[in-house]
């Protein structure tokens, strides 16, 4: 019986702890895999098929972040430059992504058939709730930009209780107008849809001075093959209807409008700040930036948008850097839409109960 004791006790026992330590790196891979790149899903809803990608913590103990692009990107090249970016892995760490392709505009899609009925913005909208239930959601924090902010806001004015907080970039609540829509139209005869499209994806100011972004995203445009599909969104957002918001009708969650100082939809954020419930609404305009403040500006947006959580009771302990130092130097006073003068002050670093922070009766805005 000793000598078997004895035997038992020298048993060699490296192998399994190199078995173990293989089978840990392995799973340290997959994650990263899923933190960096997603696990890419096709979703079946009323209305057709969503493509999907899905990144970060697979946790639902906390509300998903669900994205929506913009007219002229994808999920990838909308949202990856922010969400890749250091300071950002904090929050992809510690909750689930939902990235949403507005059908047809995902990376290799297949061009649709000229019978097709493309789906109205509302639609699209419509298209969301089976994507929360497939992957066991309850409540999102959205994030949205353009096309993607408009989709999104229809969704949580449809569904208030399923939204726990929304970040709108680039945000235009209007429809065309007649004047809007001649001027489309003249646009339409004169310039190819990709430059129609990178007016509303980039200043002016941008487009003259050629930067790489730009020629990047104008290369990609014309030389997507699944143009065809492009067009169609581009028409589809250009005949949305108006969101009809007021002080009486708004937003049940907590806001955070976010748009450059040189961006194409800098007065139509203005607007919809104008209409906002303000106890509840923060207006983050970007000094220095265009069109595109989540990819040119990720280190301010990524910031911002800590408060904004930190406000909601999520986060509490995570470190702010680049804003506390600058706000006390860089907040400046605006005017509201109606002409009433609104003090600026800073995004909340969070309060008790995971409530906004009281305040008077006014929209804040921090210019960075």
């Amino acid at each position: 019986m000793a000598t078997e004791m004895q035997e038992v006790a020298i048993t060699e026992d490296k192998p399994l702890l190199t078995g173990q330590a293989d089978s840990t790196k392995d799973a340290e891979l997959a994650a990263r895999i899923l933190l960096d790149q997603g696990q890419e899903h096709n979703i079946e809803t009323p209305h057709g098929v969503l493509h999907v990608t899905v990144q970060g913590a697979r946790s639902s103990r906390r509300p998903a972040i669900l994205t929506c692009h913009d007219v002229g990107l994808d999920s990838k090249s909308c949202f990856s430059t922010l969400f890749q970016f250091e300071e950002m892995q904090e929050i992809v760490k510690s909750f689930t992504l939902i990235h949403i392709d507005i059908p047809g505009q995902e990376e290799g899609a297949t061009v649709f058939p000229v019978s097709y009925q493309y789906p109205s913005m509302e639609t699209v909208a419509e298209m969301i709730p089976p994507v929360l239930q497939f992957f066991n959601f309850q409540t999102v924090i959205g994030i949205g930009v353009g096309a993607g902010a408009f989709i999104l806001s229809k969704y949580t004015l449809a569904n208030p209780d399923s939204v726990e907080g929304l970040v709108l970039v680039n945000i235009d609540i209007n429809d065309r107008s007649w004047i809007d829509w001649a001027a489309q139209k003249l646009s339409a005869v004169t310039q190819s849809l990709t430059e129609q499209i990178m007016t509303h994806l980039f200043s002016q100011e941008e487009l003259s001075s050629q930067t790489e972004l730009v020629q990047f995203h104008r290369d990609r445009i014309n030389k997507a093959p699944h143009v065809a599909n492009i067009e169609l969104l581009w028409k589809s957002y250009n005949s949305r209807s108006q969101l009809h918001l007021d002080r009486n009708n708004s937003f049940k969650c907590p806001v955070m409008l976010v748009v450059g100082d040189q961006a194409p939809y800098e007065e139509a954020a203005v607007e919809c700040n104008s209409k906002l419930d303000p106890t509840t609404t923060s207006f983050l305009k970007m000094a220095d930036a265009g069109g595109q403040p989540h990819i040119t500006q990720p280190a301010k947006l990524t910031e911002a948008f800590k408060y904004f959580i930190q406000g909601m009771g999520y986060m509490a302990s995570s470190c702010m850097t680049r804003l506390s130092r600058s706000r006390t130097t860089s907040m400046s006073s605006s005017y509201s839409m109606d002409g009433s003068r609104s003090r600026s002050r800073t995004l909340s670093q969070g309060s008790q109960g995971g409530q906004m922070p009281p305040s008077p009766s006014q929209t804040m805005e921090v210019s960075c």
